[in-house]
């Protein structure tokens, strides 16, 4: 005993879900408690993909190959399929028909099946590559709390780094150490030289992940799925649009709607990176949380499908007066002769001067324009970790992101500020309900977004939204402004829109009308970004931390206010009923 207290003297033991490592004093490995929503959301996601990879790959097995005469649909899921390296002991002969290839039963040529052979597709052993480990924890959770994780392989360039992560696998049960591999190398270089080798690549760096996505989407296996943080938040929010663009290959904004062009613009980057190798992506799911983003996304390989990446991507012109926002597609698809055909897409989609104000168009892009999320998939993991709360340490915050995630409308890209609206116009703001009302009424659709409480994803064009806020105006007055303020060349027009406020069934989402908590507060203060491994807190470090601390209190407001108009919205409501 007296060795062992010998042994540990100076480090501390932190527990997190089913892991538990071991943390030295002097900082000299990263390690942020706040990354357990990013880790249980991960784990999540995880079990989700294992549970989805089993299904596909027992309806891959029992679907008959066809000889031939596949028709279109057909052929594409073909491609999907051939390059979805699932299956131990089969092979395609690249005519979508199965060939035999058992080294234990040498054949003089290859045997064509009609279907795998019972017992010949087996589902191959699911491999996990944490490309910057660190401490381990991440490794290890994944090992311990996920069922059909066969291996880990856990990677740092940090020589401390790697000797604590080995330290903290012998440290957990054999059944971790066994799974858990580490190794001192630089991560790039690793997955460049395990091509299509893994089933779950995840990257989760200290700042940008530009420098290792070329090297990650090669390593990905086809049907695989690759995990991305992104931490560099002032990069990707319009701080620095010249380091987002060395970085990202997208020049970002500066609206309301910054965090969500943050995970458009990664995802953008990613698949850019993808199509270099004939490779594209689906994401699954894509969030903002805390102070960083993080997506998640399938990687296939189909050089045909590559031909539809234009149609995905957007430039975003945004009014430098009154923040309206317009996007256009980089491509588009024409039917002739029955014969789809890719052209660049039409453009401008907006005029030299903004039709609403007046003002000049700032252009940012290109982004992701389509969806970020896959609803059944969002679907699917909410339950499943609903069912499993006492598995998930961070339940309450990743529960209230996904059930806001579920309710967002998936092909409205970016979204508007009630708020950022009525700054514009200087006028009394309306309830988010009685805003969402007049929207429904007008025949669009409205919901909320996960990134911010105050956003509106809706599909009504611009001069719909400023009809609605001219009507709102109309019945209540605002003190007459500058000629040159944005708002008053926005009033000075008649609505040809007649807003109707009266309270629509669907304004209020099913999470508020059952009262289920969306926008969790911090759980404690300075919740937040830590400084770097071998770096020590300082007084500058101490200021930055009262910043954190008085933005955190801001968002606390804005949520309080939030919680207090919608009480408010039901008081009236309940009034007006009687």
């Amino acid at each position: 005993m007296g060795d062992t207290g010998d042994a540990l003297k100076g480090y501390t033991i932190i527990k997190e879900g089913e892991a538990e490592i071991l943390m030295h004093s002097s900082n000299a490995v990263f390690f942020n408690k706040t990354q357990v929503n990013n880790r249980d959301m991960s784990i999540a996601i995880l079990r989700a993909f294992v549970h989805k990879r089993k299904e596909e790959h027992a309806a891959f097995c029992s679907k008959k190959i066809k000889r031939g005469g596949q028709n279109a649909e057909e052929t594409q899921a073909s491609e999907v399929i051939e390059g979805n390296d699932m299956c131990q002991n089969t092979k395609s002969n690249g005519n979508g028909k199965m060939l035999l290839s058992d080294p234990d039963q040498p054949v003089d040529g290859p045997t064509v099946l009609d279907e795998p052979i019972k017992g010949q597709g087996k589902l191959k052993p699911l491999r996990v590559l944490e490309a910057l480990a660190a401490s381990g924890l991440r490794s290890l959770r994944y090992a311990r709390e996920v069922d059909g994780i066969d291996q880990v392989v856990a990677l740092d360039n940090n020589e401390a780094s790697i000797e604590a992560c080995k330290k903290n696998i012998k440290f957990n049960d054999v059944a971790a150490s066994s799974k858990v591999e580490a190794y001192l190398t630089d991560a790039r270089v690793y997955m460049l030289t395990h091509p299509k080798e893994f089933d779950v690549v995840d990257l989760d760096p200290y700042g940008s992940p530009s420098v290792f996505l070329d090297s990650a989407v090669q390593s990905v296996a086809d049907g695989g799925v690759l995990m991305c943080t992104a931490t560099d938040m002032a990069v990707l929010c319009g701080g620095n649009g010249e380091v987002c663009y060395a970085k990202y290959g997208s020049y970002p904004l500066k609206g309301k709607y910054c965090h969500e062009m943050a995970l458009r613009i990664l995802l953008a980057s990613i698949e850019a990176h993808a199509n270099r190798y004939k490779r594209y992506i689906v994401p699954i799911l894509s969030v903002q949380m805390d102070f960083y983003i993080r997506v998640f996304v399938r990687i296939y390989t189909s050089p045909n499908a590559l031909k539809n990446t234009p149609l995905k991507l957007s430039y975003v012109y945004q009014c430098v007066g009154c923040d309206s926002f317009h996007l256009q597609s980089l491509g588009k698809t024409v039917i002739k002769n029955k014969t789809i055909r890719h052209q660049p897409g039409y453009g401008p989609v907006v005029p030299k001067e903004c039709s609403d104000c007046g003002k000049r168009f700032n252009m940012g892009g290109p982004i992701w324009s389509a969806p970020i999320h896959d609803q059944s998939w969002v679907d699917s993991i909410l339950t499943s970790v609903r069912s499993m709360k006492n598995r998930y340490p961070a339940y309450e915050k990743i529960s209230s992101v996904l059930t806001t995630v579920s309710e967002e409308l998936p092909d409205v890209p970016l979204f508007v500020s009630l708020h950022s609206l009525c700054a514009t116009l200087k006028c009394t703001s309306p309830s988010a309900v009685m805003f969402r009302s007049a929207v429904i009424n007008a025949g669009y659709r409205i919901s909320g977004s996960h990134v911010n409480p105050l956003g509106l994803k809706t599909d009504a064009p611009m001069e719909v939204i400023w009809d609605i806020m001219r009507c709102w105006i109309s019945n209540h007055p605002v003190k007459a402004q500058d000629p040159d303020q944005s708002g008053s060349s926005i009033l000075s027009k008649k609505p040809k829109v007649e807003a109707n406020f009266a309270r629509a069934i669907a304004s209020m989402s099913k999470a508020q009308t059952k009262k289920i908590r969306r926008f969790l507060p911090n759980p404690e203060s300075h919740w937040g970004p830590k400084v770097k491994a071998g770096r020590q807190i300082t007084s500058k470090h101490v200021s930055l931390l009262g910043l954190e601390k008085t933005n955190d209190a801001i968002n606390h407001q804005e949520e309080e206010h939030v919680a207090k108009r919608q009480k408010l919205d039901e008081d009236c409501n309940t009034v007006s009923e009687q």
